[in-house]
């Protein structure tokens, strides 16, 4: 699928250190604080649901069908959302994600009702549709796939960083209660809302839509980004990928049932969680702080996995050991009956959960070629967030029927033991092709 590296000189290797120390740089910084906030807005609503629930008359079916239909809008747009990127550059589109999702951030402090409650949360996902896997496509064309790995993982550590430091937050903003006659959670809303809209504002004065357009790289380390990209890209390029030919890529399918096992599950937890740990009778404050932990731990190991699978070979195996991990800690979640307990099990559940985030989308740029993954990355995100879609659901419907989250949250231990499977028959299934792809591969010099 790719070209094989060879051994760069001391000179070129320099080019290479310098050249992707500078794109970090300027880069990461941005993408990593607005997936930072894009997250705490999408999971804020966990814990205003401790008061706002009860506030504006919520169940818990209703509360997990609200939650989870932010992923309808999100993922009918995915993929329209990353062909404009491409089309009118990430600037420019990133920062309009940015700006619009921050708005119906701050308008979700004015629902009154299920159905308020319902068409806010559509809005929220039609309005931050497109923001990560248009930052995954956006990386693709700065990093080549050899530095994908930590750098994703790096990109995707937003996820759970956003319930460490969010998490405090929110309980914290929740004893705003009263002040200027809003309930705290109002404030929530608000508060976490507004620093969207300004990095969007940013973006526009700081993101380079591609390196041509970076002037702060050197001559000689754009030369060297751009062979580096054409070097390890997959050599099966067409001048246009259908969107139907999209759909029903096997490749995209098969990583977007592995993609559903991690996204369902961090989706639920980060929307469930402040409730589980509120149910061992904790205050507000309590529960954001220890909320916390559990992600902590896996925003330090995501990092750390996502880096050793960059110096390590199969990304395959990096990606498969963490999801069967969590597998196997849903399994231990009914007999975690002390709040200790439930919160070891947690961290194990996600700590393999957004382990197998960067080498997961490293594996997924590699198995695609640029032009089939300007549709595919969208596609594999949109598919695999529907599970997280079904997954808020089925946790409010199972929770309302049996008074146990425990039991709700059986079904996500099945999925990823399905997506382990998955991976597996879709790495042999590559394997093939490699083989079959070989003698042709040699002739173009790969």
């Amino acid at each position: 699928m790719t070209s094989m590296r060879k051994n760069p000189s001391p000179e070129a290797h320099e080019v290479e250190k310098t050249t992707i120390r500078q794109i970090s740089i300027r880069l990461l910084p941005v993408l990593l604080l607005g997936y930072l906030v894009a997250y705490i807005d999408r999971s804020n609503v966990g814990f205003a649901a401790i008061h706002m629930n009860d506030d504006i008359g919520l169940s818990s079916s209703q509360f997990g069908f609200g939650a989870s239909v932010f992923f309808l809008a999100y993922v009918a747009l995915e993929v329209p959302s990353n062909i404009a990127l491409n089309r009118y550059g990430a600037r420019v589109w990133l920062a309009r994600i940015m700006i619009t999702w921050g708005l119906v951030a701050i308008g979700m402090a004015f629902v009154a009702g299920p159905t308020s409650f319902t068409v806010m949360r559509v809005l929220l996902g039609a309005a931050e549709a497109g923001f990560f896997p248009g930052v995954i496509l956006y990386l693709t064309f700065w990093y080549p796939p050899a530095h994908r790995g930590r750098v994703i993982a790096l990109f995707s550590m937003a996820i759970p960083l956003a319930s460490v430091l969010g998490s405090p937050l929110s309980g914290y903003l929740l004893r705003l209660q009263g002040l200027l006659g809003l309930h705290g959670w109002q404030w929530l809303f608000i508060i976490e809302g507004i620093p969207a809209a300004v990095l969007g504002v940013v973006a526009l004065f700081v993101l380079p839509s591609h390196p041509n357009n970076a002037r702060w790289l050197s001559v000689e380390q754009r030369a060297w980004l751009e062979n580096e990209l054409r070097a390890q890209e997959p050599t099966s390029e067409v001048r246009h990928v259908p969107m139907r030919k999209t759909l029903l890529n096997k490749r995209v399918l098969r990583l977007s049932l592995v993609y559903a096992s991690t996204a369902a599950i961090s989706q639920a937890l980060s929307v469930w969680q402040p409730q589980m740990v509120k149910g061992f009778g904790l205050s507000d404050t309590q529960v954001g702080w220890l909320n916390a932990i559990p992600f902590a731990i896996a925003t330090i190991l995501m990092l750390l996995w996502g880096r050793a699978s960059d110096r390590g070979s199969g990304r395959v195996r990096f990606t498969v050991i963490p999801i069967a991990l969590s597998a196997v800690a849903l399994a231990f979640v009914p007999l975690a009956y002390a709040l200790p307990g439930f919160l070891l099990v947690l961290s194990a559940v996600l700590v393999g959960t957004y382990a197998a985030k960067g080498p997961f989308w490293s594996l997924s740029t590699q198995w695609l070629s640029r032009r089939e993954a300007v549709a595919g990355v969208a596609m594999i995100n949109s598919l695999g967030s529907l599970a997280a879609f079904g997954g808020n659901w089925l946790v409010g419907g199972i929770k309302d029927r049996t008074g146990s989250f425990t039991l709700a949250l059986m079904p996500l231990m099945a999925l990823a033991a399905v997506s382990v499977l998955a991976l597996t028959v879709a790495a042999r299934a590559e394997r093939r092709s490699d083989i079959g792809a070989a003698p042709a591969q040699q002739e173009l010099g790969v």
